[in-house]
């Protein structure tokens, strides 16, 4: 991938499933208790701890029940577990504003009864404190309007409706416990008794007087400005060149925070174009007519990230396996993404539909091999069929370009092959280091390498010894999970013996390898004439970096332990086995040519430049807040 798309999978690191909604706001509550003792200095530790629930966790709690619904009644998309995230949230933003607040005002106070004989106009104090709650409700204002607008995509002033419940929430708590009202010459008994309650409340809000909510709601408006002006910059490079709202990927990719939804694939797949992809099967089986082994390659590439798109392609392919499934990585790169897990449905049906065309032989040529340039290939024919495996290590490689692949395959069978499963081991890359990311393009050197490579291969099989084949497999799931690497298939073997040659393929279920691995592992392996390893390239293992290829988090030795042991369980389960390889079309929607790049370059300037972009903002409008804060 290139360095746009690494950043683009790097977004995975992000993606977590957030805790419903009563988890949530049991959270949000015990936040609040705990602002509540450090804030508050009541008599009881108790005490201090309530007035911080109800005064702090109330608009929260407001803002989690609320929000749905009355989003809901204006046509809006927000669910109660995101509506959760947003309010706590937002109210860890309070707390923090407040907690610095108090901080400055705790640590300037020594210096100023230092320094000045008798307080000063200006002097940090109790209203200076409030006065950063007054910034703090506004700020959370903004960021509650930008997402409903992202999520529910409500012009801002229908947004402004449910963004502003959380601050209005919080405003009317300020309006009855601080006595307010008592500034308004309004109310009798009745109304001073539910409005004006500032014998319940800490003395600490008595500082607050009608002004400061006119100021509140004047500061809301500028803030508002603020997050139409940063839409609309934000927003006009996707319109231009994706003819996409940038929106729609937030909207997707916070719905996939929240609560797991598909959104973040719809919104790929409005961009997506149509592609037609091979999909090969190799299928062994036993006398019995029993599956042991499957291969399975369908011409796309796993990602984008995580398990959006096709990323757990791997899996999905093994679960649909009656013997031991193979699903090792094709000549395809990040524009063959599919948009949707959908998709891999579509995949999976053309691989049924291919295996229902196999005709099985028991005749199988010994592996051959073949290098040009960069390029090793290793070769091995079941009738007029062939599996060829192709690397470039020790040199760095990533992904093999489609139509590399397509006529790296043509020149194979030009030699009088029929089905040709050409697999790229993707075994040897030094992540997104340097200048050249390891990319194997059209015109390339590289890529001729590998057409000529191939071509040699088909020749050499057409003439090599043939035999019965034997096979044996071993796999493991091992200890190691995603975030060390690899995924949930773990490692498979697969030996194949033909007469007294054996050949042992090595699948490890990851994305890519650490450089000088794969040499490794192939010295390692003893008792065969020929060995390749193989990654799936699952995009699963892509929820902690781009780049957490197999080696980077685990012990090599471990690796080796566990595949040197695969390989001797795998010659131990040796058998008798036909087998049989066909290859059908499936019609699926996939990033596209150039849209991958597009994408990634506008998601990463999105978050660079945006995030400057954000910060300009934020001053401007802090300098026009502290404006008014002086005229008032």
């Amino acid at each position: 991938m290139t360095q746009t798309q690494g950043d683009l999978a790097g977004l995975s690191r992000f993606i977590f499933r957030a805790p419903n909604w009563y988890s949530t706001m049991t959270f949000a509550l015990v936040i609040a208790a705990v602002t509540g003792v450090a804030v508050f200095d009541g008599r009881y530790v108790l005490g201090d701890a309530w007035e911080g629930i109800f005064f702090v966790g109330l608009p929260t709690i407001a803002a989690s029940v609320l929000t749905p619904y009355v989003d809901g009644r204006l046509g809006g998309q927000l669910t109660p577990n995101r509506a959760s995230l947003l309010a706590l949230t937002c109210e860890l933003v309070t707390v923090a504003v407040l907690m610095v607040a108090g901080l400055l005002v705790l640590v300037t106070g020594p210096v100023q009864n230092l320094v000045l004989t008798e307080p000063a106009v200006g002097a940090l104090g109790q209203q200076f404190v409030f006065d950063a709650l007054l910034l703090a409700l506004a700020s959370i204002f903004a960021i509650r309007l930008f997402v409903i607008v992202a999520v529910s995509r409500h012009s801002l002033p229908v947004a402004a409706i449910p963004a502003s419940i959380q601050t209005v929430a919080a405003a009317v708590l300020l309006f009855i416990y601080s006595g307010t009202l008592r500034f308004l010459e309004v109310g009798g008994p009745i109304m001073n008794s539910y409005l004006s309650r500032p014998q319940a409340a800490p003395p600490e809000l008595t500082v607050v007087i009608p002004r400061d909510f006119v100021l509140l709601g004047i500061v809301c408006l500028v803030y508002g400005g603020g997050v139409a002006l940063f839409l609309r910059a934000i927003d006009s490079p996707w319109r231009r060149s994706l003819d996409v709202s940038v929106l729609d990927f937030v909207r997707g990719f916070i719905g996939h925070i929240a609560e797991g939804t598909r959104e973040l694939e719809d919104f790929f797949e409005e961009i997506g174009e149509e592609a037609m992809v091979p999909v090969t099967v190799l299928v062994f089986r036993t006398e019995n007519g029993a599956e042991k082994a499957r291969f399975v390659l369908p011409m796309i590439h796993p990602g984008p990230m995580g398990d959006i798109g096709g990323g757990n392609l791997p899996e999905r392919v093994a679960r649909g396996a009656e013997g031991l499934a193979f699903p090792p990585h094709a000549t395809a790169g990040h524009d063959f993404n599919l948009v949707t897990e959908r998709e891999v449905d579509t995949i999976l049906e053309a691989a049924d539909s291919a295996i229902g065309e196999i005709e099985f032989t028991d005749e199988a040529t010994v592996s051959v091999r073949a290098s040009e340039g960069d390029a090793k290939l290793v070769g091995q024919a079941f009738g007029d069929d062939a599996l060829t495996v192709a690397t470039y290590a020790p040199e760095f490689a990533d992904d093999v370009e489609y139509a590399v692949g397509l006529s790296a395959a043509a020149e194979a069978r030009s030699a009088g092959l029929d089905d040709v499963m050409l697999v790229d081991a993707h075994n040897s890359n030094n992540g997104l280091e340097g200048e050249d990311l390891g990319h194997v393009t059209p015109g390339s050197r590289r890529s001729f390498d590998m057409i000529t490579g191939a071509g040699a291969v088909g020749e050499r099989l057409v003439d090599a010894e043939r035999g019965q084949p034997n096979l044996g497999v071993a796999w493991d799931e091992t200890p190691w999970e995603p975030e060390d690497g690899i995924g949930p298939l773990g490692v498979r073997v697969a030996v194949l013996e033909v007469g007294d040659h054996r050949t042992a393929y090595v699948l490890v279920d990851g994305n890519n390898m650490e450089p000088g691995l794969r040499g490794t592992l192939v010295d390692a392996i003893e008792g065969v004439d020929h060995a390749e390893v193989m990654t799936t390239d699952t995009h699963i293992v892509n929820t902690v970096e781009a780049d957490n290829q197999v080696g980077a988090a685990i012990d090599d030795d471990e690796l080796v332990a566990i595949v040197t042991e695969l390989v001797d369980q795998a010659a131990d389960d040796l058998e008798p086995v036909e087998a049989g390889m066909a290859s059908e079309r499936a019609a699926v929607t996939v990033f596209g040519n150039d849209r991958t790049e597009t994408l990634a370059s506008h998601a990463n300037a999105m978050i660079s430049m945006g995030a400057t972009l954000a910060a300009a903002v934020i001053v401007a409008v802090l300098a026009i807040s502290v404006f008014l804060f002086a005229l008032a």
